[in-house]
C-alpha cells in the first residue's frame, strides 16, 4: 500500500464537496484527538476484515501518513470467531501485509454459538426486522471478548486505546459516543469508534469511491460476516433465476436496516432490498 496515496485520498475526499465528506473528516478528526491523547505506540486498531473495519483502517492509514512519512507498522489485534471463513481468514492476513499491520491473533475459548428459534412457516409479516426469530441459547461474544482483551493487555501492557469500527446501528452500538472507556471489570482501554455515525451505505460508498480492497465474500451476496456456523448470504440480496449469479453483492442492499438479515439464521423468504 501507498501510505502517502491513502492519506491524499482519504483527507482530499474529507475536504471535498462530496456528501460523505462530513464524516470522513468527522472520522479522522476523532482518529487524530486519540493520536495526540496517546500517540501511535499505544494505539492499537482491532481488525478481523469485515467492511467496517476495512475502513477505519484505510481512514488511519492515512492520518498515520500525514503525521509521519515513514509508516513502520500499525499494532492490531484479531479476535477470531468459531470456524472463521477461510477467505476472509486470507484477506486479514492479505490486509496485514499491506498495510503492514502487527497483527497479535486471539482465539478465545469456544463458546456456544448464537443459534435461534425458526419459524416453521413464513413469517406473515414483511417487515423482516419485526418478523425476525429470537435466539436461544447463549449467545457467542462477551466472555470470549473479555478474555481476549485480558490476554491482549497482558502481552501489551503499554497499548491504552483500541480503534474499532463500530457503527450506530451494530448490537451495543446506539449509546456509544465517540470515545468510551470499557467498563468496569474488564481490561482498561479506551475504545475509539471514528465511523459510529456511518450508516451501511456510507461504509460501501467510502470502499466502492476510494477503489479500497475488501473480502471477496461480500461480492457473494453476504453483509454481515461471523462464523460460518451462523453466517449466510442475506436473503434480501437473492437474485432473480435470470441472473448469472445467485446473489447480488453487498454494496446492491438498498435497506441497511437488513444488514444482519443473513446473520443467525438461514432465511428464505425475505423481500427483496436491492439497489436497482
Amino acid at each position: 500500500m501507498d501510505f502517502g496515496k491513502i492519506a491524499d485520498d482519504v483527507y482530499s475526499l474529507a475536504a471535498s464537496e462530496d456528501p460523505l465528506a462530513p464524516l470522513v473528516k468527522e472520522a479522522l478528526d476523532v482518529i487524530e484527538q486519540g493520536l495526540d491523547t496517546h500517540g501511535q505506540d499505544r494505539i492499537s486498531i482491532s481488525f478481523n476484515g469485515g467492511k467496517d473495519c476495512t475502513v477505519l483502517l484505510y481512514l488511519y492509514a492515512g492520518a498515520l501518513a500525514r503525521r509521519f512519512p515513514d509508516v513502520k507498522q500499525i499494532h492490531g489485534i484479531y479476535i477470531a470467531v468459531p470456524s472463521p471463513f477461510p477467505d476472509l481468514e486470507r484477506f486479514i492476513d492479505d490486509a496485514a501485509q499491506s498495510y503492514r499491520l502487527d497483527l497479535f491473533h486471539v482465539t478465545p475459548p469456544p463458546e456456544p454459538v448464537e443459534s435461534v428459534i425458526t419459524p416453521s412457516q413464513t413469517p406473515a409479516s414483511s417487515d423482516y426486522t419485526l418478523a425476525r426469530p429470537k435466539a436461544a441459547g447463549k449467545a457467542k461474544g462477551g466472555l470470549g471478548m473479555l478474555h481476549a482483551l485480558e490476554i491482549y493487555k497482558e502481552r501489551f501492557p503499554q497499548i491504552s486505546a483500541i480503534l474499532i469500527g463500530t457503527r450506530r446501528g451494530d448490537p451495543h452500538g446506539a449509546k456509544l459516543s465517540h470515545r468510551n472507556m470499557t467498563d468496569p471489570g474488564w481490561p482498561s482501554f479506551e475504545r475509539i469508534n471514528p465511523i459510529i455515525n456511518w450508516a451501511y451505505g456510507d461504509v460501501w460508498t467510502f470502499l466502492r469511491q476510494l477503489h479500497v480492497p475488501y473480502c471477496c465474500l461480500y461480492d457473494q451476496g453476504y453483509t454481515s460476516l461471523g462464523s460460518t456456523y451462523n453466517t449466510f448470504p442475506n436473503p434480501a440480496l437473492l437474485a432473480s433465476d435470470e441472473s448469472d449469479s445467485k446473489y447480488h453483492p453487498a454494496h446492491k442492499l438498498s435497506d441497511g436496516n437488513l444488514e444482519r438479515s443473513g446473520r443467525g439464521m438461514n432465511p428464505l423468504h425475505i423481500p427483496a432490498a436491492v439497489k436497482v
